[in-house]
């Protein structure tokens, strides 16, 4: 009933005055009955046992007759009229009855424990964007504190120590966290930082690069020059394909032209890698200001870092029509295609001099991760030859995933978690219940292989969906489900840099996370010299795609769980963000350290989480192995000619 109109209550109706007279003194006598016989009542007791619990008691029946002696000439007014207005000359407000008054507190829903908020989706449903809004604030907030304490102590160095308040040159002194931030600062419309860190790069980097010694290929590629090449595009500097990103371009924060400039110098000197190597396979290491080349003290390469190279040249002969950076990067994988594999997996180090594997060790963590990821990044970066010649591309990603399931897919005892464990002897060897967080990567890879970056429900409604692209999505929700878990079995509620799982005939003896209400306490072991935490990305990172995907908000839940926890246990007073040394202990201690993907991923990935959709489309856009967004090349003319 709308506030003003319809028929009013009964006793609210204009009716014959002598009526309404009548009828209000017998409810009078009423009460004055129910008084006297509570007064009488009352008085059987002596004064000296009169208690204050009696005493009240009394009190609050007085004032309940006193409600009802003076309201009962407005008129009760139904439950169903109560606390709105009532158009009536005999009552300008709403009264409570009785009824009114004895009613029942409402039941609340049950508060759901952090580990298990994704079984009622009802609830986070009821999350109103202003909050995921003002989420996102706290994201942006939190890459300020981390940027003013590398600002503050370490401006130029690779890395900030923020409890010790000071740099550190670990990534070859190229001020690895600035160019590494620049793009997340783009997204994230954090103008100050842009023009900070831009101002750095044009006037400090080209430098740098003439005089440095040995840096590490792969680590140089996807940090730097990725990131350089992710700023230019971002800052308007790519004028065929600026308009996708959904990011407002503000003009004047960066000299496109000197990023363009530094990009092709590193590339030039990071090239010789290739062409010094007798083989496809390049050499891991460079020396900058010499231009030279060589292999690592061993003689090997990882395969994840000789293969994880493509997307950056490929992106730089685009945008500076000089196909040679294309040209020798994608010999790697080409070469990578003529090898023998194990049902698609392949071991985790190759000879850059014989151009083979060298031993069996397969594993989806370190050294063997982004090899898979960039079969399904490269090809989809690539649209106008997904189906001509790079289409071997898919063909061995989706090898990969068949082998993976195979092999290294199991189950935890007692409750089902699925996880990727190792084989370190190859196929033959015992399997291994061991999965790094490094392999967290992998939910949100299976998810962009099934639908190329657009939604499930898009993809379902237009038939793209086969039958093996349904069950790499369900592996990828079930294996997300597991990384996020690796957080909240923790006293903590942050990853272990490596977990191992409990399995049938296998049970993994040692500690657990330290979280004894988790449910997955028994499935989940994190042995003393795996406790560590570096502020790693790829569990968010899998959120991140997982949510665009399937739209489900249990991901952002998630996502925010572990972003608190971020903020609780990492967050460095004085400015910056410190890696832990055991996040199964209260209080954690701490390592000093906050690495450069904590700004360029964790952060990034988080900020795009809480925000919309049509930032930086899957469909549109890939983020390389270091959370650097380049576009996809969608037209032959874009593209070197050796693809």
């Amino acid at each position: 009933m709308s506030g003003g109109s319809g028929p009013l209550p009964y006793s609210m109706r204009d009716v014959d005055g002598g009526a309404y007279d009548n009828a209000k003194s017998r409810h009078r006598s009423r009460l004055k009955m129910v008084t006297q016989a509570l007064i009488t009542k009352s008085s059987k007791y002596q004064c000296g046992k009169f208690t204050l619990g009696k005493f009240l008691s009394l009190l609050m029946v007085s004032g309940l007759i006193y409600l009802v002696v003076h309201k009962s000439s407005e008129g009760f007014v139904s439950g169903e009229l109560h606390d709105k207005e009532v158009g009536s000359k005999h009552a300008s407000k709403s009264s409570p009855n009785i009824r009114t008054f004895w009613r029942k507190p409402p039941r609340l829903p049950p508060r759901l424990p952090p580990n298990e908020i994704y079984k009622n989706s009802s609830v986070l449903n009821q999350s109103p964007s202003s909050e995921w809004t003002s989420r996102q604030k706290k994201v942006k907030e939190a890459f300020k504190h981390a940027w003013s304490g590398y600002q503050n102590y370490a401006m130029g160095y690779d890395e900030l120590m923020p409890l010790s308040r000071r740099g550190i040159d670990g990534l070859g002194g190229l001020g690895a966290t600035v160019v590494d931030s620049l793009d997340t600062a783009i997204i994230m419309g954090a103008d100050d930082v842009v023009s900070e860190a831009s101002k750095w790069i044009e006037d400090n980097l080209m430098k740098k690069i003439s005089e440095k010694g040995q840096v590490n290929l792969f680590e140089t590629t996807i940090r730097v020059l990725g990131g350089l090449l992710s700023a230019y595009h971002l800052s308007g500097g790519d004028q065929a394909g600026g308009g996708d990103s959904g990011i407002p371009v503000t003009p004047n924060k960066t000299n496109t032209d000197r990023i363009l400039e530094i990009s092709k110098d590193l590339a030039d000197r990071l090239l010789v890698a290739f062409t010094s190597s007798p083989t496809a396979i390049p050499f891991s290491d460079v020396v900058l200001r010499d231009r030279s080349a060589h292999a690592a003290p061993d003689g090997l390469s990882s395969t994840s870092e000789a293969t994880t190279l493509q997307m950056e040249f490929s992106y730089l002969s685009r945008i500076s029509g000089d196909s040679k950076y294309d040209m020798e990067t994608m010999k790697v994988l080409e070469h990578m295609r003529k090898l023998p594999t194990v049902e698609g997996l392949v071991p985790i180090y190759i000879n850059p001099h014989s151009g083979q594997f060298s031993g069996e060790n397969i594993r989806l963590g370190s050294r063997g991760d982004s090899y898979y990821e960039y079969l399904l990044k490269v090809w989809v970066q690539h649209e106008h030859y997904r189906n001509t010649s790079l289409k071997y591309l898919f063909e061995m990603y989706t090898e990969a995933m068949r082998g993976v399931k195979h092999l290294l897919v199991q189950k935890t005892t007692p409750n089902g978690l699925v996880f990727v464990g190792e084989l370190p002897h190859g196929r033959n060897g015992a399997f291994s219940p061991k999965m790094d967080h490094l392999v967290c990567f992998l939910p949100g890879t299976l998810a962009l292989g099934a639908t190329k970056g657009i939604t499930k429900k898009k993809a379902a409604e237009s038939n793209l969906l086969t039958n093996e692209d349904i069950e790499n999505l369900q592996l990828a929700e079930d294996l997300a489900k597991t990384c996020v878990q690796m957080y909240f079995v923790t006293s903590t509620g942050l990853a272990p840099e490596i977990a191992y799982f409990h399995t049938e005939g296998n049970p993994e003896g040692g500690p657990d996370g330290g979280n004894r209400s988790s449910q997955y306490i028994s499935d989940i072991t994190i042995k003393p010299l795996d406790r560590h935490n570096l502020l790693r990305p790829e569990t968010v990172e899998s959120l991140f795609v997982l949510y665009r995907i399937t739209e489900d908000p249990k991901y952002r839940e998630w996502g925010w769980q572990i972003f608190q926890a971020f903020e609780k246990y990492t967050k460095v007073d004085s400015g910056g963000y410190t890696s832990l040394d055991d996040v199964t202990s209260l209080p954690p201690p701490r390592r000093d350290k906050m690495e450069t993907f904590f700004l360029g991923e964790t952060l990034k990935y988080l900020y795009l989480l809480f925000g919309e959709s049509n930032i930086l489309p899957l469909d549109k856009y890939v983020f390389n192995t270091e959370a650097h967004p380049l576009p996809v090349i969608r037209s032959s003319i874009q593209v070197s000619n050796t693809v």
